[in-house]
């Protein structure tokens, strides 16, 4: 269908079910939606002019439990939430990926720049276009052209995975366009996390790329990184009574490469010392009997008292993941909700990713605990740290009925917009029409 076509669609609620029932929009929203993918026809056409369109979405993403666990091949859990990317596309037949994505420059590449990485390159847009392409050859799948204008409400810094969405666009795009849809969300995931570490240059996991790809709440367990087992379950958290929320406090994130870097590089430490190369391949048993048959003071002179602390998160994060995936199958929110409080509680007392060191002024992340913790008190709900951690954002499990106040206090003190009331979103990457 041309645009006017897809508009008028789009206004007649012919996307309204799949608003609801498959993205997890709110239905007092489902008119705000419709305006925004109405724009975003119109700003296509402002761009690439009229022709066959379609419509696509990938949702953002949260980590939900295993925090700072796949780099050492744990468990982890996650969850796709109800922002998302948009995109209208237009097939076209040279070969030529163009994608507008609103805020950002047009990426143009050319069918030459599929066959082998581009260091110039690297940390672009038009290198994980490229990437995805390529990872969709090597499959052997087909690839072409199409123009693309995308809009986010996955925020940049939100802890969302913006980067992970946009790459399983490109695959979702590509699946629909090119492959009848025959691709599934799970290998587009792998090819996202391809794209990105050989031709975006920048190592990563595939928790993002997968829970992005995948929707609702998913499982992966990373004890063979090349073969992940991913699991997806059926729980619904909205029925169960409490809404997501993410809260933005707005940290500072310059130089904290060193923080982050420094948790996969110390749990390896303290692998490399027992014997493996990560703590997967070990156990707590293992380190106990290290500090209990070593000369103490030297083993912590040696590895750092912070490196063994977060070896012991590692392991009790592990099983803690466990739990809270059989709590999950069987409805047990209180369970679930259990295992929220002791992965944030040990991510503060011995991973010690709540605030960084250089620093110890600036905790936004520690103050937004504090205050969601007085603000529950008495209530069912929870939080706990949010991805990477050091800055950036914490996440609460708030019961329904006091979203609306528990927002109003958090962007009182880190600013209007700070806290997003989410959803669990249903559907994985897919074409809406």
């Amino acid at each position: 269908m041309n645009i006017t076509e897809l508009k008028n669609k789009i206004a007649a609620g012919a996307i309204d079910e799949t608003l609801v029932g498959g993205l997890s929009v709110n239905p007092e929203n489902v008119p705000a939606q419709r305006e925004r993918y109405a724009k975003a026809c119109d700003e296509f056409a402002s761009i690439y002019g009229d022709g066959e369109v379609s419509l696509y979405s990938v949702g953002g993403r949260s980590e939900i439990s295993g925090n700072h666990t796949d780099h050492n091949y744990g468990r982890v859990i996650a969850a796709s939430v109800n922002l998302d990317i948009l995109a209208v596309v237009k097939k076209t037949d040279d070969g030529v990926i163009r994608i507008k994505s609103e805020g950002f420059p047009e990426d143009v590449v050319a069918p030459e720049a599929v066959e082998a990485p581009d260091e110039s390159k690297f940390f672009k847009s038009e290198a994980i276009i490229a990437g995805m392409e390529k990872a969709f050859l090597n499959a052997g799948y087909q690839i072409g052209g199409f123009d693309a204008y995308t809009t986010s409400n996955v925020l940049k810094g939100s802890g969302i995975s913006s980067s992970a969405a946009f790459e399983v666009m490109v695959g979702n795009i590509l699946n629909y366009l090119y492959n009848d849809g025959k691709v599934s969300n799970v290998e587009i995931a792998k090819m996202a996390q391809y794209a990105e570490n050989v031709y975006f240059g920048k190592p990563c996991g595939l928790m993002d790329q997968t829970a992005c790809a995948v929707g609702g709440f998913i499982t992966i367990d990373f004890e063979d990184p090349q073969n992940p087992i991913i699991e997806k379950m059926d729980f619904d958290l909205t029925a169960a009574g409490y809404a997501l929320c993410i809260v933005n406090t707005g940290g500072n994130h310059a130089d904290l490469n060193d923080d982050y870097a420094s948790v996969p590089a110390e749990m390896k430490k303290v692998a490399a010392k027992l014997g493996v190369p990560v703590l997967r391949k070990t156990s707590r048993e293992a380190l106990n009997k290290l500090l209990a048959t070593s000369n103490g003071s030297e083993i912590r002179e040696e590895l750092g008292d912070r490196a063994i602390m977060r070896a012991y998160h590692f392991f009790a994060e592990n099983e803690r993941v466990a739990a809270q995936v059989e709590a999950l199958k069987k409805g047990d929110i209180e369970g679930f909700k259990a295992g929220v409080v002791a992965s944030g509680s040990s991510s503060f007392r011995y991973l010690q990713n709540v605030y960084t060191t250089k620093n110890v002024q600036e905790q936004g992340l520690s103050l937004a605990l504090c205050l969601t913790e007085n603000f529950l008190a008495g209530t069912k709900g929870v939080c706990r740290v949010h991805g990477g951690g050091f800055a950036g954002t914490i996440q609460a499990f708030v019961p329904v009925e006091l979203t609306a106040d528990y927002a109003k206090t958090m962007n009182e003190v880190f600013g209007e917009g700070a806290c997003h009331i989410l959803s669990v979103r249903k559907n994985g990457a897919c074409k809406i029409i």
